[in-house]
C-alpha cells in the first residue's frame, strides 16, 4: 500500500500532480486530468522532480501519484485525482474522502489494486473510453446495455 503524506518543506508554486511518464495508465489518465483541471493543475512526471523532495521518499513516488500545493500539503493516491477535480471545480469526491471512512477505505484499496496492475488496466481503459484519451468514447456504456440485455434474457 502507497503511504500517506502529508506535508512536504519544498512545496511548489502551484498545485502540480506528479505522475510516473513511464506508465501508460498514469499517461492516459494524467491527459484526462489536464482537461478537466483546465490549467488549474501542473502536472509533472516525478521522474523529472522527485529529488526535489527529499522529505519524499522515492519509492512513494514509484507507489501512488501525489498532488502538491503550494503549502506544502501532499495529497497521496486517490485523493490526488479527488483534490485534481476539486481545483477543477468539482468538489464532491475530495470531501467524501476526507468525510467518509468507507469511501476512503474503497478508494485506497482500489488505488492500490490497480496502482499494482496498471498494463492490465491500461488495456481495460482503452477498451472502456477508447485509445484518444483527448476524446474518450462511451463503450462502457455500451457494454452496460449488452450486459443488462444478457441478464433479461438469461433471467427471463
Amino acid at each position: 500500500m502507497f503511504k500517506k503524506i502529508h506535508k512536504t518543506a519544498y512545496p511548489p508554486s502551484r498545485p502540480t500532480l506528479y505522475w510516473d511518464e513511464h506508465c501508460g495508465f498514469c499517461h492516459y489518465w494524467k491527459l484526462r486530468w489536464e482537461i478537466l483541471t483546465e490549467g488549474n493543475v501542473a502536472f509533472v512526471p516525478y521522474q523529472e522532480a522527485a529529488e526535489n523532495f527529499k522529505d519524499i521518499p522515492l519509492k512513494e513516488f514509484k507507489k501512488a501519484s501525489r498532488l502538491i500545493e503550494p503549502d506544502g500539503t501532499v495529497y497521496s493516491g486517490p485523493d490526488t485525482a479527488y483534490r485534481s477535480l476539486y481545483h477543477a471545480g468539482t468538489k464532491t469526491w475530495h470531501r467524501w474522502y476526507k468525510k467518509y471512512r468507507w469511501f476512503r477505505y474503497l478508494s485506497d484499496h482500489g488505488y492500490n489494486h490497480i496502482a499494482k496492475n496498471r498494463p492490465f488496466y491500461f488495456k481495460v481503459t482503452r477498451v472502456l473510453f477508447g485509445k484518444n484519451p483527448r476524446s474518450p468514447k462511451k463503450y462502457w456504456l455500451y457494454y452496460l446495455i449488452v450486459l443488462l440485455v444478457l441478464l433479461v434474457i438469461v433471467f427471463v
